[in-house]
């Protein structure tokens, strides 16, 4: 079986008071739970395993999804006493994650992102030549100023000065477990740092995706996205 992570144990400062009974990944649009939107996606593009991480509310996400059997899944929990980020979570995750090279998808946004699509960067990454592989958005109205540049289909170092083509991570990435070598599990510990030296390194490819993508950050955004699913879907 092919495994992917869904990052769920962040608090949702943003999303109070929302969040303050109710962990992020589970908030409703269209219908289902965001996470669920995931699996489902995930599952369609063949990751039959997924190793969820929670800390705020976890108890919750483990209630709701439970083996992952009625969704087609078979899911493993990482659990953590509180919110590690987003390197620290995956190294202190990885254990549980029977491959050298796996997606992780952040489990507050919403996208229509094909996974299948990451079969030929998890070849290349398995292969030896990256360590990461970044699927980049168009900035959104509230981070116009964006996060990375992809030239050639590469992440350069000009994206991480000013760039008029600067792009917005979508938090959907393919991470080779090489990256979180010297990470501490159990410890809190930003992605941004890791993926800074592979760039550096010249070890970090990027695709643009142009279809639906949210980062549902606020309570505004996620009406906003539910009535577009309600109308939509």
């Amino acid at each position: 079986m092919k495994t992917a992570m869904i990052l769920a144990a962040g608090r949702g400062e943003r999303m109070r008071p929302l969040t303050d009974r109710t962990p992020k990944p589970l908030l409703v649009v269209g219908g289902k739970p965001l996470i669920v939107w995931h699996i489902e996606r995930l599952c369609a593009a063949g990751f039959t395993r997924i190793v969820i991480n929670h800390a705020h509310l976890g108890q919750q996400i483990e209630a709701a999804l439970g083996s992952g059997a009625a969704l087609g899944v078979a899911i493993d929990y990482s659990r953590e006493v509180s919110a590690l980020e987003t390197a620290g979570g995956i190294a202190t995750a990885l254990p549980l994650i029977d491959a050298d090279v796996f997606p992780v998808v952040n489990g507050d946004i919403y996208c229509e992102f094909d996974f299948s699509r990451l079969a030929e960067p998890m070849a290349r990454l398995a292969a030896g030549h990256d360590q990461a592989h970044l699927v980049l958005v168009d900035n959104p109205p509230h981070h116009p100023q964006g996060d990375f540049v992809l030239d050639a289909g590469r992440v350069t170092a000009s994206a991480l000065s000013a760039h008029p083509s600067r792009q917005t991570f979508s938090g959907i990435g393919v991470y080779h477990r090489a990256l979180f070598a010297h990470t501490v599990p159990g410890e809190k510990a930003q992605l941004a740092p890791l993926l800074r030296q592979a760039i550096d390194a010249g070890r970090v490819s990027g695709e643009h995706f142009a279809g639906r993508w949210v980062d549902v950050g606020t309570p505004e955004r996620l009406q906003l996205l539910d009535e577009s699913l309600r109308t939509h879907v």
